[in-house]
This record gives structure tokens, sequence and C-alpha cells, in this order.
């Protein structure tokens, strides 16, 4: 019994300062907690605190808490690359990681090397790999050879897409098709072949041999979205927006739904005179677009009020499309000639000027650059800029006679 007469229990109240089970030495709240957290360091004789996930936790602890401080994952230029060859399965994926990941071209080259060396020159994936890196580094000859060398081991399509690829940057378009034509030879039912034909034929401006192989395409693959779009473009610059509606109304059909199919619909059916149907393409384009498509809908939204005649509202459309994009060269030439048949020659002079900058290569803006300054008797302006538009498009009629009347004019002065 205590001096104020409580018996003794023999346990002290919550609180009271008594020492808890399991703390040390110190009563503060959380240190038995933090102390059995903590641990000890390896190999001091005693044991981590018991978790039912410890060991798989701290499985990578090292390199996750490198990728987490920004460092990188693995540090290719520390690797001994030469043991790591010597072990193929490994190989692959660090040569893999170092080139897609890492983008290290330098290591996947020289992990690559040690590769080949070690599979004595007889297998194609190392050859393969060198030859992309090589391409990364510019070295479009060194690429070529190696992938080559690949192919004479092993026939395979991807090998045949990228010396296309390395012939096509060459500026050797003859030599891609060659390529193309002897892989479809040996494997004529590859879609990927015949799209590479056909991508080279519409850059060498051959259109029926692009058409020709587009719709071989769809005869193997009947839902081929580049195909299907390739031929609805054509039709339509043809002057058959008909057809052309008919490929964008199936690319819908097969889910391939964005702001840019909604315009080219809309184009399509106003074209097609289907008016009742034009304006409501247009308005799902727009509440689909982004912002990087944005001004291009304006802009063809524009060009359907010219279509029917409603000039305010098309330079509406035409300033909606310049303020989302300063530099839409397009915009700002039709811009610029709706403002000069309202009268305001200097704002439409001001727009050819910003076009002319922002985009160089719409011929366009030369020619009603130089119109203007012709109207305006600025006869050397007017030749520098139909000197610029023929340029970029020797065969535009128009150029060339105002380019007569100026060089007809210019002595007499």
């Amino acid at each position: 019994m205590s001096s104020s007469g409580r018996p003794m229990t023999g346990f002290a109240r919550p609180g009271t300062g008594a020492a808890r089970p399991g703390t040390t030495s110190s009563n503060k709240p959380g240190t038995a907690l933090s102390a059995a957290l903590k641990g000890s360091r390896p190999g001091t004789g005693s044991s981590r605190p018991l978790t039912t996930s410890g060991r798989f936790v701290r499985l990578g602890t090292a390199s996750l808490a490198a990728a987490a401080d920004g460092g990188p994952f693995i540090m290719a230029d520390k690797l001994d690359l030469r043991k790591y060859a010597a072990r193929p399965n490994l190989a692959r994926v660090l040569c893999d990681y170092v080139l897609y990941v890492d983008h290290n071209m330098q290591k996947a080259l020289e992990l690559a090397a040690f590769a080949t060396t070690e599979c004595c020159y007889t297998d194609w994936w190392w050859k393969e790999r060198m030859g992309k890196a090589y391409y990364q580094l510019g070295m479009l000859r060194d690429a070529e050879k190696q992938l080559a060398s690949a192919a004479k081991n092993q026939d395979m399509v991807v090998l045949t897409h990228e010396l296309a690829k390395i012939s096509m940057r060459l500026d050797q378009p003859l030599a891609a098709l060659s390529l193309y034509s002897e892989a479809a030879d040996r494997h004529p039912s590859d879609i990927g072949l015949l799209l590479g034909q056909a991508r080279v034929h519409e850059a060498l401006g051959h259109r029926q041999e692009a058409l020709s192989l587009y719709q071989q395409v769809l005869v193997l693959d009947s839902s081929n979205v580049e195909a299907i779009a390739c031929l609805a473009a054509d039709y339509f610059y043809s002057d058959q927006p008909e057809m052309a509606l008919r490929y964008y109304r199936r690319l819908l059909q097969m889910g391939v739904v964005n702001a840019e199919i909604w315009t080219n619909l809309g184009l399509c059916c106003f074209y097609a005179g289907q008016y009742d149907i034009c304006f409501g393409c247009f308005e799902r384009a727009l509440a689909m677009a982004n912002d990087a498509a944005l001004p291009d809908i304006w802009y063809n939204i524009g060009q359907v009020a010219i279509g029917i005649g409603d000039l305010s509202w098309a330079q509406q459309c035409f300033k909606l499309a310049v303020a989302l994009d300063p530099n839409h060269g397009e915009a700002l030439n039709n811009l610029g000639v709706l403002q000069i048949k309202r009268g305001e020659l200097q704002q439409a002079a001001g727009n050819f000027r910003l076009g002319v900058n922002a985009a160089d290569h719409v011929f366009e803006l030369h020619f009603n650059s130089a119109l203007l300054a012709y109207k305006q008797g600025d006869l050397q302006e007017a030749l520098t800029q139909v000197a610029e538009a023929l340029a970029l498009h020797p065969d535009h009629e128009d150029s060339l006679e105002l380019k007569k009347q100026l060089r007809s004019q210019l002595p007499a002065l």
C-alpha cells in the first residue's frame, strides 16, 4: 500500500512515464517504430525487421532509385560491352535498350560489332542493328552495306524497307523501286511492300501507278486506312467528290473518327452539292478538333463561304485561322485577296508580306504581291515577286503574263 493509502497493483497507468513493451530507453512517441523500420547495417549480426514482402520490395532498388533521381536506368558508357556480347540473349535486350531508349548510337554500334564478331558474322539481327545505328549517325553508305549483308544472310521484308528508306534519303527513288519490286516478287502478298512502292510512285508524281498499287492493297486488305485515304484524296482532287465521299464514309464505318475526316467529308459534301450535310460535318470537326487542327478547319470553312458568296463570313473565318496560327500562309493569302476586293490595299499588302515571311513555299502569295505592286505602280517590286512565284511554279500562266507585261513596260521607263 502506498503512503496515500492506494493499493499497489504493479502496473502503471497509461502516460505515467513507464516504459512500454518493446521500447529501449526512450519514451518519445514513435521511437520504437522508427528504430524497428531502420534496422541495422548488413553484416552486424542483427537481422532487419521481418515483413511479408520485404524481399520482393528490395529487389532492384539501386537502379530504380537512380532512375527516380533523374539518372539513367542503365549507364551504357560504364559497361564492359565485350563481356555482354558473349551472352546473346542479354546482349539483344541491352542493345535494344541502348538503341531505342538511351539513344546512344555509338554504344549500340559498339555492342553490335562485338556481338557480330562473336557469332562469326552470320547473324542478320546484329547486322540490322548496326545498320540502324549507322543510319541514325548519318553514315548512310555504311548502313546500306550492313543491311545488304543482313539481307544476304536472311530474306526479311523489314530489311527491304530500311534499304529503300536509305535509297530515298540518298535521292535514289528508282533504286528504292527496284528493291521493292524484287522483294514483292519473293513476297507477293505482303501489303507493306505494295504500300512502299505506291509511296515512292506518289513522290515521283506517277499518279496512275500509285493508284493501281493502292487498289491492289485494297484487294488484299479491304480495311487498309492508308490506301482508302489516298484513293479518297485522289478522287477529290480529280473533281470526283462523290467517289471521295464514299471512301471517307468507309473510313467512318471502320471507326476512324477525327476532325480531319469530318473536314474532308464536309468539303466532299459541299463540292458534291449536298449543302444540308456539309455544315453539320464542319460542326463535328470543330467539336473534335485540337489546337493544331483548328486553323485548317476554319480555313476550309472560309473556302466554303467563298463558294456560297458570303465574303464577310469568309473574311471572319480567315481571320480566325490567322489568329489561331499566325504562320498560316494560305489563310493570309486569301485574307489579303478579300481585303483587295474591299479596297483595303495597305492591309492586304501587309498580309501578303506576313504570308511570304511565314510560308515562302506558297507561290500565290508572291503572285498576289506582284499583282498588287503592279497596280500601285511599283514595277521593280512586282518583277521581283513574280520571279519568286515562277521559281516555285514555272508553268503558272498568270505569272508568265504579268512578267511579260512588266518586261515590256520597264525598258520604256
